[in-house]
């Protein structure tokens, strides 16, 4: 299997990006990135995502040179992260330094490199900060470049003069945020910046009951069952919603049959239908939930909707 098997979105700079990334920024797969890298490679997966506070970057890198791949068969994000337990911003005079350290750490430049929340630089430094990654752009040391957890006013913030716009906002997206996140997926259609999910099975796996979503995800794994004679969960319902709405797809596991799973899912076709897509959209506008809420919730207003 070549990374030409998985469809691939296409990005502002000309670049393509497959649709679906394996993470290893928590639980089992942060604990042993080379392995279930490694893994998720062989099965199929050509797209891992990692970052500064994972503190995942060599086994990132390891885990491609072990497998049966070369790295350009490989796509790699990483991401500009606060120091010390996450909080602490780095100063824009360190950036060039702390991105070698990535480089150095992974064993090449990434394919892509964000900032991982706009908190990573110090207050009114976010501007100059995305300016010190267009600098290394253009000095070669860096590939495409793109932004994480970006709320309205810090996008507009560094596209006012950029050189180059974010090429993507990684964000926890999923159904049950389509309402709170309206604003900024508005202005990323404006811009061209694609966007791309973590916590994209949250619906799912950590709401409480599933809520409205989960019986009709359930009723079209059914339907797709039914209709390819192969077994397919809500879970899987739900990534190919995501994919269907021009969304990469970030999931994290550490299971080794979930992420063969995964590597299944990468390289199916379309397989809902138009209905289906747009009653997921309009059953998820009607909930507000979210599980990560430490950046994106801060001075941007969540909508009025239930959570439950």
């Amino acid at each position: 299997m070549t990374i030409q098997s998985i469809p691939s979105f296409k990005l502002l700079d000309g670049t393509t990006i497959p649709w679906i990334a394996w993470g290893n920024g928590t639980g089992l797969t942060n604990k042993d990135a080379a392995e279930y890298g490694h893994l998720a490679l062989e099965s199929g997966i050509r797209h891992i995502d990692t970052a500064q506070l994972y503190k995942t970057e060599k086994q990132t890198g390891e885990a491609i040179s072990r497998s049966s791949l070369k790295r350009e068969d490989v796509y790699v994000t990483s991401k500009l992260s606060c120091r010390g337990n996450g909080e602490e911003p780095v100063p824009v005079e360190d950036v060039p330094k702390a991105v070698q350290e990535s480089i150095d750490r992974l064993g090449f430049v990434p394919d892509l490199f964000l900032i991982h929340n706009p908190f990573v630089a110090k207050p009114g430094e976010l501007k100059a900060m995305w300016k010190a990654l267009e600098d290394l752009k253009d000095q070669g040391k860096l590939k495409s470049i793109g932004v994480s957890n970006f709320r309205p006013q810090d996008l507009e913030e560094i596209l006012d003069g950029a050189k180059y716009k974010p090429v993507i906002n990684q964000l926890e997206y999923h159904p049950y945020l389509l309402a709170h996140l309206q604003p900024v997926l508005d202005l990323q259609a404006k811009h061209g910046i694609l966007t791309a999910s973590y916590g994209t099975l949250s619906p799912l796996l950590r709401h409480r009951t599933g809520g409205p979503l989960k019986p009709v995800l359930e009723r079209i794994a059914e339907r797709i069952s039914k209709a390819t004679g192969r077994k397919f969960d809500a879970n899987d319902v739900l990534l190919l919603w995501t994919r269907a709405q021009g969304v990469v797809v970030v999931t994290a596991s550490g299971n080794p049959e979930r992420i063969k799973r995964l590597a299944e899912i990468a390289t199916l076709p379309d397989l809902l239908t138009q209905e289906e897509i747009d009653e997921i959209t309009q059953v998820g506008k009607t909930r507000h939930f979210r599980h990560y809420r430490e950046h994106m919730e801060k001075d941007f207003p969540v909508p009025n909707l239930p959570s439950e």
